[in-house]
């Protein structure tokens, strides 16, 4: 079968698209005609199973599922597949699916289920395009539950982990607090500031140097990246740190959520060096994009995540050196199978049907963003946090390594204010901003990270973090941006007015904040319009 596979994928790849459409279709035809051979075969067989079974006994075991379950074949979307069980054939195959040298067969849902083995492979498709057949995905019942599955397979006693300073306030949680903890893993968690490959390399020689001891135990580092990062959505060289990780041995985790595969498809780089070696998303956000489930997946190459039980690949390490992964070293054995933090059905479905929109909805959300914190920035009492301003530090990353050079639609802001009068406009801010703790929503959402998302880090934590009491995180939607506006600049009247007089009076005109919009509205769709493939390029 494997060898079928294999010689089909690379047949495919030397036809020309002509050629590929019509083989595609043959072998669609096919697929077909097997689903319509497994239903013809039903029929016999629930003749079968209903002079075997009671009128009453019937009723209590409910239809036999199989009978029906062939025509969800032919399903235009994923079926969600409500079990906790399944049926299997025999001792033997059951015994293979144990061992994992079945996968058709799923054994039970807190391991695998139809519907999000069809998200993992979704996901896998969006992030890593052309290779995608390189990775494999697995879900989780949160973007926690992600993270902590990807620290627990590789953190070990007394390791140490290197992770960049501007990270969701949950995962530095679980860092400091669990795998830091002298009674649990004893781990030594050091944080790096910048966002270059310098900032990085100075940092990995500092950790070098204090944990020598650990070192010469053998423990090893790990580094942990968040990019673009929480809150200020900066982004990290992450081509570059990889680079340098690797060539030090290292293994490289990387949240890139706030990004999405469609800003920032960190596993596309040509070359394998550039890539994290786990890539980790919260669904949540703006994936799913509705607000309305949780869910995450941890992503990383084959030999990574999954191998049948007793069985060993040779594939390149961390260093591009040929290395033997063994399948006792592959998340799955070492921690998901154990774990049981597993994405159920409906919200797998959830993810899809969410997905499908992704596109368009960040690409409204880049274009406000950018409106946003430029009109912002022109007001004199507020420092805006964000690389889609210019002048802004940390724009040279963002032209260079994100999608058209958009930003992330996650920033923050200062209003230099009094604390008293900061409170009562941050309170007035609703309904136009949702009071909410999250990212990646319908509506534009805002919080104050060092009362919330950020609220476990000490206060030389937050400081070295950037955050402020009056820091504002804004986590842009999909409204217009001068709807946003126009309530920002009516909330400052009512309530920094009276503390700063003339405050509201600083924001641009009306007409300048309509010219701004226009400008980047048609220039990003111009852009993204040119970046599409050419007509030429489709025929080929």
């Amino acid at each position: 079968m494997h060898g079928l596979w294999d010689a089909t994928v690379e047949r495919l790849a030397s036809l020309d698209r002509r050629d590929r459409i019509a083989f595609w279709n043959a072998k669609r035809f096919l697929c077909f005609q097997l689903a319509k051979l497994l239903d013809n075969l039903q029929n016999p067989l629930r003749k079968s199973w209903q002079s075997l079974a009671t009128e009453r006994g019937a009723a209590q075991r409910g239809p036999y599922a199989v009978f029906d379950n062939v025509t969800a074949i032919f399903s235009s979307t994923p079926v969600i597949a409500r079990t906790a069980t399944y049926l299997y054939a025999c001792t033997e195959w059951i015994d293979d699916a144990f061992q994992g040298k079945e996968l058709l067969h799923e054994i039970y849902s807190r391991l695998m289920n139809p519907t999000s083995t069809c998200l993992a492979n979704y996901i896998v498709d969006v992030e890593a395009g052309p290779l995608a057949g390189e990775y494999f995905a697995w879900n989780f019942n949160s973007g926690m539950a992600a993270i902590d599955a990807v620290l627990a397979h590789l953190v070990g006693y007394r390791d140490i982990v290197l992770s960049s300073r501007n990270v969701y306030g949950g995962a530095h949680q679980p860092l400091q607090d669990w795998y830091g903890k002298r009674s649990n893993l004893d781990v030594a968690v050091r944080f790096f500031d910048g966002t270059g490959v310098s900032d990085f390399e100075a940092a990995l020689a500092r950790v070098r140097a204090e944990q020598k001891e650990r070192l010469a135990q053998g423990r090893h580092v790990y580094v942990y990246l968040e990019s673009p990062c929480n809150p200020h959505g900066y982004v990290l060289d992450v081509p570059g740190i990889c680079r340098a990780a690797h060539a030090a041995g290292l293994e490289v985790i990387c949240d890139a959520t706030v990004g999405t595969p469609f800003l920032q498809p960190v596993l596309r780089r040509d070359d394998p060096a550039e890539r994290p070696d786990f890539v980790v998303h919260s669904y949540t956000k703006d994936l799913v994009g509705t607000g309305t489930t949780t869910a995450g997946v941890a992503i990383a190459r084959n030999e990574r995540m999954f191998l049948p039980k007793g069985s060993s690949v040779e594939a390149p390490g961390v260093d591009g050196r040929p290395r033997t992964f063994d399948w006792s070293d592959t998340l799955f054995w070492n921690v998901y199978y154990v774990k049981g933090a597993f994405l159920d059905a409906d919200k797998a479905f959830e993810v899809i049907n969410g997905m499908r929109t992704l596109e368009l909805r960040m690409l409204q959300k880049c274009i406000s963003t950018a409106t946003l914190a430029r009109a912002l920035a022109r007001h004199p009492a507020i420092r805006v946090n964000c690389n889609a301003v210019p002048a802004n530090e940390n724009a040279g990353l963002r032209e260079r390594l994100m999608y058209l050079g958009l930003t992330a639609p996650l920033f923050t802001i200062e209003p230099q204010v009094p604390i008293a009068a900061f409170k009562r406009f941050f309170d007035c801010l609703e309904p136009a901003f949702g009071l909410q703790v999250s990212l990646g929503q319908v509506n534009t959402v805002v919080l104050c990270p060092a009362l919330t998302s950020h609220s476990e880090l000490s206060s030389e934590a937050l400081g070295a973090a950037g955050i402020s009491p009056t820091t504002i995180r804004i986590a842009v939607g999909d409204e217009d941006p001068r709807a946003l506006l126009a309530h920002f600049v009516r909330a400052s009247e009512l309530a920094l007015d009276p503390a700063q007089p003339g405050f509201s009076a600083a924001f641009p005109s009306p007409d300048e904040i309509d010219a701004l919009y226009r400008e980047i509205y048609l220039d990003t769709h111009r852009r993204h319009v040119e970046a599409l493939p050419k007509m030429a390029e489709l025929l080929r």
